[in-house]
Parts: structure tokens; C-alpha cells; sequence
């Protein structure tokens, strides 16, 4: 039992808790995150490395008025746990539980649904500003960011801004050295340069009694010092960067000294203008597995303690082959084949599963960072260059680069291949991380071929197809294990849809990821004396119109199912198809994601309860065709012309 935890009900209980008791918390909170994530996959080392972090940002403000945002909020549980929510805590990323995100339908401490990287700084500048031109002047605004966030371009846009409009703002730069994967590029040697000295703590006046020793003479001294202070922070730290944007920059100061922290924000909670505060933490911190493989111990398998409470962690790993697996295989033997593609990832090397072809192919593999409009036009040059690049990225990251698809890649007619992992239903990570959009965004633009592989046996070859098309392309799959529906499988062309299988009394027209689930559909009402046609559409753009419209011409009913958003998805895109060919449309029913936001939950549970499971196809099967035959209606008619 948590003693101490189970009696914060509030941040303000905090405030009771002597020094010894707020270090026992401190445990209590990491002995309440190994257990529930003994039970669940969830995130984790991220999560161990912010405790002394979050308890001290609570112990110093009032966020019941103060703003604070975390940055990614994956690493939000610790301050799930003192918010009022420690009894539910068993329930998160779970359906009806707590969402494993920040979620201001859950508490009046979380100000933003925040799942992707680098929006704090922004939307925090943005609260203070709202709040003084309101008359809330005693409001004070906080964001935390992690350095693998911090090279997002949108952050760098905020700190620019930030810094020229003078408000005061503390950012905390929560550095553990890591993103999912550890850090890359210059700005990560840069903070890796301040790791190396406490010499300079911030303000320029620490180093002003310093530089006043140095023997300068002479007229020359006076324009020197200026020079000296600026090359002397640039050579020992790497707040130089921050500092010429207008921040005042302190740190590096220990994370995870709960005591100093206390003191380091109460010392700067009413500072003027905008300040950084510089905090090493260390992902994992308090439990040695994960701090020595935080990229494992991330968003791990299910644990199972095998060892004394508090020692050791043992992962339960898993047997079945997933959709990524099949993409990152393919990815690995085309790049094996064709020494002119290269991949391109933002952070998620090991979310796409890509370690072999960044440890076998490192001339070949670009991790960018969370940067998704840099990794796109990246991609572009590449392509403009003459190579053939993959952008291997999640489809809801996707949407930060929306501009660079339209402009560098679309535009250009540039042959661009997006590996979309995530598509569709990712299950607990909920609304922020759902693919639900890619399908609608991605076909609305010129030259873009839009598609999405049936069952295992559709990635290589439409993997391969991608790489010979001459202008962009775009191969969508979920977070979901591998399921296979054995058949001779069709070439794969352009615009060209697959027929599984044809049948008098309707047809059931897969795109993607649900293909099997439709299979399964037509075998239940075939026993039920109903014979339905199943194809694997594959396209969402071009569409295989002549199959396509002939089962709406033919056909008594046609039902669509995708695991996306209708607005605009592959349905809409028949119903267009349909009208501009002067059909009857009016049986022609749509199965997808509804338009709201859907809830965090397992995929098993999310997709019966929006029809997207065998059963809940056949039901729409049964009661459109029972409709129909109520109203006395036969085969659809050609509308006149």
C-alpha cells in the first residue's frame, strides 16, 4: 500500500509532507507506476525520469491557477498520481480509464490534450499573453520540454517569439539525453557541451566577478570584455543559444536533488522575462533496467517482477508478427536491392522498427529528429536529387508536415515514398495518436498515388510498386499484428483493385487493414444463404473505377469499411466516383471512424464497438438488405441522364 500516496488528493497535501516523506513519496510514485505497468503496456521510462521534476513544480506553484504544460505528455503519470487521480491510476489506457495523455476532461491540471512533441512553449506564451490581456496578471505560465522536442521548428518559432515579446515565461528543458531513441543532431552537442561544467549557472552576472580577473589592459580591454563573456559561455555551455533568443538561461542543475530543485524554481518563479531552466534527469531513473535501456523500457512489454520489490523486471515479450515487422522487412530488402533508396525517420527508428537498416545501412538512414517538416522536404531533395527516399513515419506525425507535402513533394510531382505506420486504431495511446486522417489529407492532393495493403501479402509488392511509381506515393497500416487471407494474390498495379471473390447480393470493398475482417463477414452470411462479393480496393487514389463502379452498378448493396475517418476517406471517395459516373449511389453504405474524436482503448474493444469488427459488418449487411426488402426495392437503377 502507498502510505504517503494514497493521501494526496491534491497538489496542496504537499505542503504537510516533511523532507524524509516527500523522498518516500518520491518512491511510492515509482513503485506505483512498476505496478500498474506490470499489468499493461504503457510509457515508462520517461515517466521515472520526471518524479523530483514534477513534485517539485507542484511544491513550488499553485496550478490550480498557475499554467503548466507538458511537452509530449507521455511523461505526465507522476502528475497524474498527485492530481487527484491516484485511485484510478490502475485504470490508465484503458477504455473509461484514464487516458494515458494529458486530458482536461480528467482534471483541471491538465490544460492540453498534448500527445505530439514541441506545441508547449507556444501554447504556454500563448496562456500568459491571454491571461494579462484578460487581468490576470499574477498567473504564472510554466512549460516543460524534453530535449529530444526541442529541435521541432515550431519550438525555435516560440522561443523567438517568446524572447521578443519579453513575458515572463520559465521553460524547464528536461535533458535525459534522450528522445524515444537517444538524441541527434547539433543541437543535442550543444546541450551535451553543457553537460560538461557547472562553471556557468545562467545569469551573466555569475561569470561577471570571473571575468573581472582576467588581466586585460589598456583601451582595448573595455571593448574586449563583451567579446570574452559571450566566447566564454559559448566554449563552457550551451546556453549561449538561448540567451541571444532573449531567455535568461540557467542550469545545468540536478534533476532528480528534489531539494535543489525546490530552490532553483523558487528562486525563479518571479523572475522578469522569459527564463530556461537547464534540468538533468535521467529516463529510467530508479529502476536499473530501464535506466540502462531506455529505449526498451520506453513503452515496454507487460513486466513481471521476478526479483525483490523494487529489483528486477523481467519483459514478457510477445510472439506475433505485426504489420511494422512486414514493412520494416520489406524496407530492409529493398534497400538491399537498390543502393539508390535511403530511409528517413522522425525519432521513431524503433517504433518503425528500423535499427537493422540504421545499423546495416547508417550512409543510407537520416533519423531527423521530431522535425516531420524538415524529414519531408529532406526527402524531397533527396528525391530531386535522383535518390528513392522512404519518410518511414506514424500518420498522425504525418499532419505536422502537411505544407511540405503539398509544396515539396506534391507539387513537384517528386517520387516520395510514406511508409503511414499507425493508420487507423492505435489503441491505448488514444485521439492524439490515432491514424485516423491520412487517407482524406493525403488523396486531396495532385499526383499523389493514395493506397493501403490488404493483408501481409500486399506490403512487399506494394512496397516495390511505390519505389517504381514516378511521383509520390503513400502505403497506410495499422498498429495491428499480421493477418493473411490465402488466395492468388493479383498483381499489384496501378488503380487496380483485387476481387477476392464476387457474389449476386452485394459487396463488401475493403481498403486496407480490415480486408480480412470483410473475408470473414461474407464466410458468416454465406451461412445465412447470402453470397457477397469482397474486394481488396488497395487504392484510395486512383480509384479502380471499373470494378469499382461496376459493383455499384450491379449490385443490390455495397458497403465500404476502412479503418479511417469517413469525412473524405476511401467511401467518399466511391460516393464521388459514383456521382460523377451518374449512378445511384443511395445504397451504397460507408463503414469507418465516426467524426469525433474516438476514445483510448484496446483495438479488440474499439473496433466492435464501431461496427468494424465480422460481426458488426454483418449486421450492416442484414439490416441494409432488410431494409430493402421492406421497401420492396430490387437492383439500384442508373439515374437518368
Amino acid at each position: 500500500m502507498s502510505e504517503i500516496l494514497s493521501r494526496i488528493h491534491s497538489p496542496a497535501d504537499l505542503h504537510q509532507l516533511s523532507e524524509p516523506e516527500l523522498h518516500e513519496l518520491a518512491q511510492e510514485m515509482r513503485d506505483e507506476l512498476v505496478r500498474v505497468l506490470s499489468i499493461r503496456p504503457a510509457h515508462f521510462a520517461s515517466n521515472l525520469g520526471v518524479v523530483e521534476l514534477c513534485l517539485a513544480l507542484h511544491l513550488t506553484f499553485d496550478f490550480s491557477k498557475d499554467r503548466l504544460i507538458w511537452d509530449t505528455g507521455h511523461q505526465i503519470y507522476p502528475h497524474k498520481l498527485i492530481t487527484g487521480r491516484y485511485k484510478d491510476f490502475h485504470t490508465i489506457r484503458t477504455r473509461g480509464g484514464l487516458m494515458g495523455y494529458p486530458n482536461p476532461q480528467e482534471s483541471i491540471y491538465d490544460l492540453f490534450m498534448t500527445g505530439h512533441a514541441g506545441c508547449s512553449l507556444s501554447c504556454s506564451l500563448g496562456l500568459k499573453v491571454g491571461d494579462e490581456l484578460l487581468g490576470r496578471t499574477d498567473n504564472r505560465c510554466v512549460a516543460v520540454i524534453g530535449d529530444g522536442a526541442l529541435p521541432s521548428g515550431i519550438v525555435f518559432e516560440a522561443l523567438n517569439n517568446a524572447g521578443g515579446l519579453g513575458k515572463n515565461l520559465l521553460v524547464i528543458l528536461n535533458d535525459n539525453k534522450m528522445s524515444i531513441c537517444p538524441r541527434v543532431g547539433g543541437l543535442a552537442q550543444c546541450l551535451d557541451k553543457a553537460r560538461l561544467t557547472s562553471l556557468y549557472q545562467g545569469s551573466k552576472r555569475h561569470l561577471h566577478s570571473f571575468l573581472s580577473r582576467v588581466p586585460l589592459v589598456g583601451e582595448m580591454a573595455n571593448q574586449a570584455m563583451h567579446q570574452v563573456k559571450d566566447g566564454l559561455k559559448a566554449f563552457f555551455t550551451g546556453g549561449m543559444l538561448f540567451e541571444e533568443l532573449g531567455f535568461r538561461y540557467i542550469g545545468p542543475v540536478d534533476g532528480h536533488d528534489l531539494r535543489s530543485l525546490r530552490d532553483w524554481l523558487e528562486s525563479l518563479k518571479d523572475q522578469k522575462g522569459p527564463v530556461l531552466l537547464h534540468v538533468l534527469t535521467e529516463k529510467g531513473h530508479g529502476v536499473p533496467q530501464a535506466s540502462e535501456d531506455p529505449v526498451t523500457f520506453h513503452t515496454p512489454p507487460v513486466f513481471e517482477m521476478v526479483g525483490p520489490e523494487r529489483t528486477i523486471l523481467s519483459l514478457k515479450r510477445g510472439g506475433s508478427k505485426a504489420f511494422t515487422d512486414a514493412v520494416s522487412s520489406a524496407i530492409y530488402q529493398v534497400m538491399k536491392d537498390d543502393p539508390q533508396v535511403a530511409v528517413i525517420t522522425a525519432a521513431m527508428c524503433q517504433g518503425n522498427k528500423l535499427e537493422k537498416v540504421r545499423t546495416d545501412f547508417p550512409d543510407r538512414f537520416f533519423d531527423t529528429g521530431i522535425c516531420e517538416s524538415h524529414a519531408v522536404a529532406f526527402a524531397a531533395g533527396l528525391a530531386k536529387a535522383g535518390a528513392r527516399p522512404i519518410v518511414a513515419i506514424y500518420s498522425t506525425f504525418l499532419q505536422r508536415a502537411y505544407d511540405q507535402l503539398f509544396q515539396e513533394v506534391a507539387l513537384q510531382n517528386l517520387p516520395v515514398t510514406f511508409c503511414l505506420d499507425r493508420a487507423g486504431l492505435t489503441g491505448p495511446d488514444g485521439p492524439t495518436h490515432h491514424g485516423a486522417f491520412d487517407t482524406t489529407y493525403l488523396r486531396l492532393f495532385p499526383n499523389f498515388v493514395v493506397m493501403a495493403p490488404g493483408d501481409e501479402l500486399d506490403v512487399v509488392p506494394m512496397l516495390r510498386f511505390a519505389l517504381s511509381h514516378s511521383g509520390p506515393a503513400a502505403m497506410r497500416y495499422p498498429k495491428a499484428n499480421l493477418e493473411k487471407v490465402e488466395r492468388g494474390v493479383a498483381p499489384m498495379e496501378l488503380g487496380q483493385a483485387e476481387i477476392f471473390e464476387w457474389g449476386p447480393d452485394g459487396a463488401l470493398i475493403a481498403y486496407g487493414s480490415l480486408f480480412a475482417s470483410c473475408v470473414k463477414a461474407a464466410e458468416l452470411l454465406r451461412k445465412e444463404g447470402l453470397e457477397l462479393a469482397v474486394i481488396n480496393a488497395r487504392f484510395a487514389k486512383p480509384l479502380d473505377k471499373p470494378t469499382l463502379l461496376r459493383a455499384v452498378e450491379q449490385l443490390p448493396l455495397v458497403v465500404t469499411v476502412e479503418e479511417g475517418t469517413l469525412e473524405g476517406g476511401f467511401g467518399s471517395a466511391l460516393l464521388e466516383a459514383a456521382n460523377s459516373a451518374g449512378l445511384d449511389a443511395r445504397h451504397i453504405i460507408r463503414l469507418g471512424l465516426p467524426d469525433r474524436f474516438v476514445e483510448h482503448g484496446e483495438r479488440s474493444e474499439l473496433l466492435p464497438d464501431l461496427g468494424l469488427d465480422p460481426s458488426g459488418i454483418c449486421n450492416t449487411v442484414r439490416r441494409a438488405l432488410s431494409r430493402a426488402t421492406e421497401n420492396g426495392e430490387s437492383a439500384p437503377l442508373r439515374l437518368a441522364r
